[in-house]
Order: C-alpha cells, then structure tokens, then sequence
C-alpha cells in the first residue's frame, strides 16, 4: 500500500487562519497601533536540537521600524496572554508602540 501525497503547500490544520486573525487583533490592541501598521503572524518549524518543534513569530512594521515577538508555539497554541508577554517590553508608559 503506498502513502498518500501530503501537499506541503497546502493550509494548515483548520483554524489556522482565525487563529492567526486573533493574533494579530490581540497585537494590534495591545500595542494601539494604528490601521497602517502592518502585522505578520509566521509558523516556523525548526529541526535543530534544542529548538521547540514549532514556533510563532509576529512583526509589526510601522514608520520605518520593526519589531519582533517569538511565542514558542504552534500558532494554534497561542494565547492572548502569550502576545500580552510577548510583546510585555515594547510597550511604552504612554501605552502605544512607535
């Protein structure tokens, strides 16, 4: 019996996409940024030791700068609170980012 082709193009499990919605309205709120701001949520496989087997990295680009948060999880997995962390030592005391 042969395997079956897996297409390693094809979406992710169901829920994927909401979940990376979520991700990026819960960065959005947390950091007041504004409607131009741009918000990229990745799922990164890493194969090396010691390294967790998925892990979700969200930029947020805005007037030139960037900013990167790495959740050592599935995107599946994240939680608000996990971008609240995430994201804990780039938000200012004025409570907005940039």
């Amino acid at each position: 019996m042969s395997r079956a082709f897996v297409n390693p193009l094809a979406r992710g499990t169901a829920g994927v996409v909401d979940r990376a919605r979520a991700i990026k309205q819960w960065t959005r709120h947390r950091l007041a940024l504004p409607d131009e701001a741009v918000v990229s949520v990745n799922e990164l496989a890493c194969h090396l030791p010691g390294c967790p087997p998925k892990e979700t990295v969200v930029l947020v680009m805005q007037g030139g700068k960037t900013i990167q948060a790495s959740i050592h999880k599935a995107v599946q997995q994240v939680t608000e609170d996990d971008v609240a962390v995430a994201f804990a030592a780039h938000v200012p005391a004025s409570g907005r980012y940039g």
